[in-house]
């Protein structure tokens, strides 16, 4: 008899889903996390008082998340304190424009009219559009499954009103920004959000255009930092028995006669369950912890043939003034067009760029009680950094990195910054790695183009081992808290119609 009915490796959102409704089911549930904390990139460490976001700042699209909690007997709110952030953010443009955009969408509009007018009507066509496609989205892209092209086929059917929206697919983000607006400083401030999918506008498929649009449906912050969404999953999948052992890696997944039987942690130890979930990188978990002798010659092929996302470096900064920023999120941007070519001319020759981009989190703006009194965190989320830079490594450039960024802020965004770092980190791909597992530090596991997309992504029932699931930023949806909680829906339903 199995030591567990399940196993899910990896404590990341994605996988505390799964566990939680499992237990929820009814079975015997251990999740086993490598990491010294629950969350993988949603999480939250602490450093002499400061409490600082290791990478997700926000929560979008919370209905999502409140699906999960909804199966569980509770809702979203009830689990986690949850603040609500407004406006969505800033931007500094690169010219030194700033523009803010509201919650509201006709607060949003006027924002617009203010350096743009003629693009009023743009934002208006705009937000009708993703607001129908965020609706369809959100009731069938999202919790259904996409693992062949038969369950594609009945997610269009499941939400016929998706096919609506089919040309967004076959564009590109900066297709579908610039169909709607013509004013360049408005494009450059929708720009970055590309990068929250992991790609150049130039080359992320047009659907996820809709990402700055979702920002108006509400956003949020969980106070005492983001640890406190997957922490809220944990206690639900707790009250029906889930274990969560934590500090443990994973070295194998047994396998018998073409099926998941257990794991083998990296001590030693083998722990066995008549399922495994894994919520870690897909093509790693294939290759390393099944292993390839159990892995038909095409579907190697296949696996390896994956491209693993980009990687976001992160600065984080404990101050002790109170920065000059008025709200959660300011977004450092650059022409869209500039965008696209550091990709090209930069990240994938291996060059970190001087002039940076990206986003600031001021945390404490809204949750004061993560800093000493008077003190104040940031987490800057860089530019896209490639995994082995040119001539280098991230090791050896560190120090001289997290001084030249600190005087680019402190000159260009942030005044006096320099004068009041009580501390600063900065963890590059190669500190994403070795802290998350996660392969070149890759933030959305696998890359989210259309090669990598839908039926072309590992399926969340593995095709080839029986027993085995996969949850999070490598199956479907993609990456992302929202998506990979989705994730962890879809699992525990399959589980549930197949292995009763």
């Amino acid at each position: 008899m199995s030591d567990y009915n399940a196993i899910v490796i990896g404590a990341g959102c994605g996988g505390l889903t799964a566990g939680a409704l499992l237990a929820h089911q009814g079975r015997k549930v251990l999740v086993i996390e490598q990491g010294e904390r629950v969350g993988g990139c949603c999480s939250t460490f602490e450093h002499k008082g400061y409490k600082i976001d290791l990478g997700a700042s926000i929560i979008e699209d919370p209905d999502v998340i409140d699906w999960a909690f909804q199966r569980m007997g509770t809702t979203f709110k009830k689990e986690v304190d949850l603040i609500p952030v407004d406006p969505a953010f800033s931007a500094i443009l690169n010219d030194g424009t700033k523009i803010t955009y509201p919650i509201s969408l006709e607060e949003t509009a006027d924002a617009i009219r203010a350096i743009a007018p003629e693009d009023v009507k743009g934002w208006e066509k705009y937000s009708k559009k993703m607001a129908g496609f965020l609706d369809a989205a959100l009731k069938g892209f999202f919790v259904t499954p996409a693992s062949n092209l038969g369950e594609v086929v009945r997610l269009f059917a499941k939400t016929p009103s998706l096919l609506k929206y089919n040309s967004m697919f076959f564009s590109s983000y900066e297709g579908v920004i610039r169909k709607y607006f013509k004013n360049e400083r408005i494009i450059e401030s929708l720009s970055f959000h590309s990068f929250y999918a992991g790609l150049p506008p130039a080359l992320l498929p047009g659907h996820f255009a809709m990402i700055p649009y979702s920002e108006h449906a509400g956003i949020y912050y969980s106070k005492g930092g983001m640890i406190g969404i997957p922490r809220g999953l944990q206690k639900c999948g707790e009250r029906k028995g889930m274990k969560v052992r934590l500090k443990s890696p994973v070295k194998k997944i047994l396998i018998e006669k073409g099926r998941a039987m257990g794991v083998m942690l990296e001590d030693g130890t083998e722990i066995t369950s008549d399922l495994v979930i894994s919520n870690i990188n897909s093509k790693k978990m294939y290759l390393d912890l099944v292993g390839e002798e159990h892995i038909p010659w095409m579907a190697r092929k296949g696996l390896k043939s994956y491209t693993y996302s980009m990687a976001t470096p992160m600065l984080y900064l404990c101050l002790n003034y109170t920065p000059p920023l008025t709200d959660h999120h300011t977004l450092m941007t650059v022409p869209m067009g500039k965008m696209d070519d550091y990709w090209e001319n930069f990240y994938k020759k291996g060059i970190f760029p001087a002039e940076q981009f990206g986003i600031l989190s001021w945390t404490t703006k809204s949750d004061p009680s993560l800093a000493p009194k008077g003190h104040h965190v940031i987490a800057v989320t860089l530019a896209p950094g490639p995994y082995k830079l040119q001539g280098t490594s991230w090791d050896r450039e560190k120090p001289a990195l997290i001084e030249n960024i600190i005087k680019f802020l402190s000159k260009k965004y942030l005044p006096g910054l320099e004068k009041h770092v009580v501390h600063a980190d900065l963890s590059t791909p190669v500190d994403f790695e070795k802290r998350l597992r996660s392969p070149e530090g890759a933030i959305y596991a696998l890359r989210q183009d259309l090669p990598h997309s839908l039926m072309f992504r590992p399926s969340a029932r593995s095709r080839f081992i029986k027993g085995l699931y996969l949850v999070g930023a490598s199956t479907h949806p993609g990456g992302g808290v929202p998506t990979v909680t989705a994730s962890g829906m879809i699992a525990a339903d399959l589980i549930e119609k197949y292995e009763r």
